[in-house]
């Protein structure tokens, strides 16, 4: 049943897109110079601008892929639709399951059967009525693996949807699942109007039509995503604001200097060694917030010389995390201490560390037999803050005989050379430099898709070609059950065997970091890294 429930999941990564705002910290935990530097207010030039209008554009660091929810697989995608586009449930600031189009829902006690009682009197921005059967039209599109969403395996345990009513809405599973109604709070569950994916068929990608605050006006690819007010909004006094553009814009100095002179009101990531020259000056803010969203350095473990874990192990202890954080983050990087981020749900912190340790590193060189070290590639994003952190990884391997070339990659061609191959074997990935936001919030997100034995790509994320089958027991167990207490013991099990294992190089747990004016206000990140605009205000 367990295979069944992965399907192609094809495209790039909400990695990179989503990620490039390097570095976290815990709440708890004491600031460093980096978080000093942003809360240093200067005295001079700290006026803002009036702002004229109520047209907020918002410069981003990558291109758009799609429109649909259900078939897009990158967080900053995301972003965009969610102005437009609503689910029955979503996420707050914390990522705590809130009701949206639903009023309400419960489960059974098995977790097999949610129900959700939806609003009444909303509609699509076409004038389609938002009711259960648009609902049903939703979840079976996601639920059917002819249609080949890249979100299917989200849906794919959905054994089949019931209208009990005109605003009564039965889902139910194949098979128990605690998880689900996480699931439903991802993005990729939002709601299309069923006249729209009718009428659009496959083109609803560049058509999207949902119940949000602001309704599709044009999408110009490479140039802008642009949304107008929804005057017919279903919750009170919202939309504040007229319009969001949103605007692609690779290179970090492009963004900051838009920023600066008011051509955006709203940039996101900020690269973090411009923090202190920007925040607080000319009416900007930098806000900084803990995030989901893990770093980190794949390994191939399907081929030599990284399917000996004395290797893996080695690449572990060379790297200096804490200059990594200083030197390519800013500051802004929590230590990662386990597989996924201390605010994922069920993370379980470790016990075993890879403080940098050369001489450690050295000798589990030798111990393998690669004394002299070897020759690799690590491919990866071609943006200006990953090839920073990729140089940066690339001198640290240096130390113990590691000689990494560099292939930073445009987004096609990385999503070809990765997700186009079928055997495993042929795979030509050495190492991976990349990031993950379970974006459910649950350790099952934050684990299945990049460490399954049955998600190798074209089917999931599993870059590193990791394959354990204890692992995999215990990440079945950990899917296939609605007791929190067996689904956390589950995910402590697996979690440990995946760190000792070292399919990847662990290298610190982001935080998201966005720039804006002073004058706005309601813009936030998530922290998957995704941004929500509907509360957007000029002050």
């Amino acid at each position: 049943m367990f295979k069944k429930f992965f399907v192609l999941f094809l495209v790039m990564a909400l990695v990179v897109s989503s990620l490039a705002g390097c570095g976290s910290k815990d709440d708890n935990e004491a600031p460093d110079q980096g978080q000093e530097e942003t809360t240093e207010k200067p005295e001079e030039n700290n006026e803002s601008a009036a702002k004229d209008n109520k047209d907020i554009v918002v410069a981003v660091q990558d291109t758009f892929i799609s429109m649909d929810p259900h078939d897009t697989n990158d967080t900053l995608s995301y972003s965009a639709q969610k102005a437009m586009m609503q689910g029955l449930v979503g996420f707050d600031k914390e990522m705590n399951v809130i009701p949206v189009l639903a009023e309400s829902y419960e489960a059974n006690d098995e977790a097999t059967e949610f129900t959700f009682k939806l609003r009444e009197g909303i509609k699509f921005h076409d004038g389609t009525d938002f009711n259960a059967e648009a609902v049903k039209v939703n979840v079976d599109r996601l639920a059917n693996p002819e249609n080949r969403l890249k979100r299917h395996s989200l849906f794919a345990i959905v054994d089949h949807t019931e209208v009990v009513d005109e605003y009564t809405v039965k889902v139910v599973l194949k098979e128990p699942f605690g998880a689900m109604i996480n699931n439903f709070a991802h993005p990729a569950a939002m709601m299309h109007s069923p006249k729209a994916l009718e009428e659009f068929g496959k083109e609803v990608s560049r058509n999207p039509v949902g119940t949000g605050p602001f309704v599709f006006e044009e999408w110009v690819s490479g140039s802008h995503v642009k949304m107008v007010k929804n005057e017919n909004y279903w919750k009170p006094d919202y939309p504040k604001v007229d319009s969001v553009t949103f605007k692609p814009v690779k290179e970090n100095g492009s963004r900051i200097a838009m920023l600066q002179t008011k051509e955006s009101d709203f940039i996101y990531p900020v690269p973090t060694e411009q923090v202190k020259a920007i925040d607080g000056k000319d009416g900007v803010v930098v806000e900084a917030e803990p995030s989901i969203i893990v770093r980190y350095l794949a390994m191939n473990t399907n081929k030599e010389p990284f399917n000996d874990v004395r290797v893996r192990q080695a690449v572990n202890y060379a790297i200096n995390k804490e200059a990594f954080k200083k030197v390519v983050c800013g500051g802004y990087l929590e230590k990662m201490d386990s597989i996924i981020a201390p605010n994922t749900q069920f993370y379980s912190k470790q016990e075993k560390s890879y403080d940098f340790n050369l001489e450690k590193a050295k000798e589990l060189m030798k111990e393998a037999g690669y004394e002299n070290g070897f020759e690799t590639e690590i491919w990866s994003n071609n943006s200006s803050n990953v090839i920073k952190a990729t140089e940066f990884l690339q001198q640290q391997l240096a130390q113990i005989g590691i000689k990494a070339n560099l292939v930073p990659m445009e987004s096609g061609t990385r999503l070809e050379r990765i997700w186009s191959v079928e055997n495993p074997d042929d795979a030509e990935l050495q190492m991976y430099y990349a990031g993950w936001s379970p974006s459910t919030g649950d350790a099952d997100w934050g684990i299945r898709p990049l460490f399954a034995g049955e998600s190798f790509p074209p089917n999931s994320y599993n870059t590193a070609y990791y394959n354990n089958e204890e692992a995999d027991k215990w990440i079945k167990k950990g899917i296939a059950t609605a007791d929190n207490e067996e689904r956390r013991e589950a995910y402590e099990k697996v979690q440990e065997i995946i760190w000792n294992d070292a399919p990847w190089a662990f290298l610190g747990v982001s935080m998201t970091m966005g720039g804006r004016q002073e004058y706005l206000e309601g813009v936030y990140l998530l922290p998957d890294g995704s941004l929500s605009v509907e509360e957007a205000e000029i002050k």
